[in-house]
């Protein structure tokens, strides 16, 4: 009797909607035993997988740090400039110092220290186009660069004219050998370079040409280190309306601003003292040298933008690399070159 009362009631439980219902404790379905006394698996999300043993010892590996984007967008500890500011002073004196020596114990001394900064953004320019796909020639530039500053020197501005043109012919025909597979863009690029780096680095070296070429450099130089300190300052104490965002994030309008004033304060005084020009031929240089100075940072900004890098180079500590200081130079220089024929005339 007891045995068949137990078996119908063991059939009465394995009938469709007799089962019964796993307890629920906070939104979540418990286990609960059948009748044959297994644990129903529970009703919801499934768990996840079992753990082998040798695996769980093993802690997870540390996720990638993120890059920080190009200009030091996003957080950074070194401030709103985006940089370590002792290491950039101290490397900012040091490159002024040599620059100043080699002015004022021998003139063609700043040749060298110029063909040794392009060759060395040359290399930077060039390793940072291999991010976008762009294989430029290296070698023809690199010798095209040093004939350019030569030229400059001992032919003025037809030399360096001439010397960029067949450093354009060299670049065309030392990529023939790799093939025609990318041959418009690598060539495209390697002119690009050769325009960019050592074509403009060559009116430094026409500034030095005439005998009062060391004041010329000087006050080229100085004036677009104005620049650079007069908008960082105004730009951490007051930039509120970012310039051009998308490009470069921490410049703003106000940073601008603080670049006007600084610039045209050195360049008057200058122009004023040491050339004897009227007043208002500072403000002019002023003016032009903080528009130039800043569309060369902007320019480079874009293109670091567009090949997704941060720096061209890690040569120069709170700075980046040596193409990441000749950005605002480079323009610079050609602005410097006219302006100074036109306004103080040897």
């Amino acid at each position: 009797m007891t045995s068949s009362h137990s078996a119908d009631r063991s059939r009465r439980g394995a009938e469709p909607g007799t089962e019964r219902m796993p307890r629920i404790r906070a939104g979540v379905a418990e286990p609960d035993p059948d009748a044959t006394g297994r644990m129903m698996p529970a009703v919801g999300r499934p768990g996840p997988p079992p753990v082998p043993p040798a695996a769980s010892a093993v802690p997870p590996a540390a996720p990638p740090p993120t890059p920080l984007p190009p200009d030091g967008e996003g957080p950074n500890p070194a401030g709103r400039a985006g940089r370590n500011l002792g290491a950039a002073i101290g490397v900012g004196l040091s490159l002024g110092a040599v620059i100043v020596a080699s002015l004022l114990i021998w003139r063609p001394a700043f040749l060298v220290v110029i063909a040794a900064a392009i060759l060395v953004a040359i290399v930077e320019l060039t390793s940072a186009l291999h991010a976008g796909k762009f294989r430029p020639p290296l070698i023809p530039v690199l010798v095209g660069a040093v004939a350019m500053i030569g030229m400059a020197w001992s032919r003025g501005p037809s030399g360096l004219v001439i010397a960029f043109l067949f450093t354009v012919l060299a670049v065309v025909l030392w990529r023939l050998a790799d093939g025609p597979v990318g041959y418009l863009q690598d060539t495209a690029t390697g002119v690009l370079v050769a325009l960019y780096v050592p074509l403009l680095a060559g009116f430094a070296a026409l500034l030095l040409v005439p005998d009062d070429g060391v004041a010329r450099v000087l006050i080229f130089i100085g004036t677009v280190v104005c620049n650079d300190v007069g908008g960082y300052a105004a730009g951490v104490l007051f930039g509120k309306h970012p310039m051009a965002p998308s490009v470069s994030p921490k410049k703003s309008w106000e940073g601008l601003g603080g670049s006007l004033v600084a610039c045209m304060l050195l360049a008057t005084l200058v122009l004023t003292f040491t050339f004897h020009r009227p007043w208002w031929t500072g403000l002019a240089f002023g003016a032009a040298i903080a528009a130039s100075a800043t569309i060369g940072d902007l320019g480079e900004s874009l293109i670091k933008r567009d090949l997704g890098i941060k720096d061209m180079g890690h040569l120069l500590p709170g700075h980046g690399g040596i193409m990441d200081r000749l950005d605002s130079l480079l323009p610079s220089a050609v602005v410097a070159y006219l302006l100074l024929t036109a306004l103080a005339p040897v």
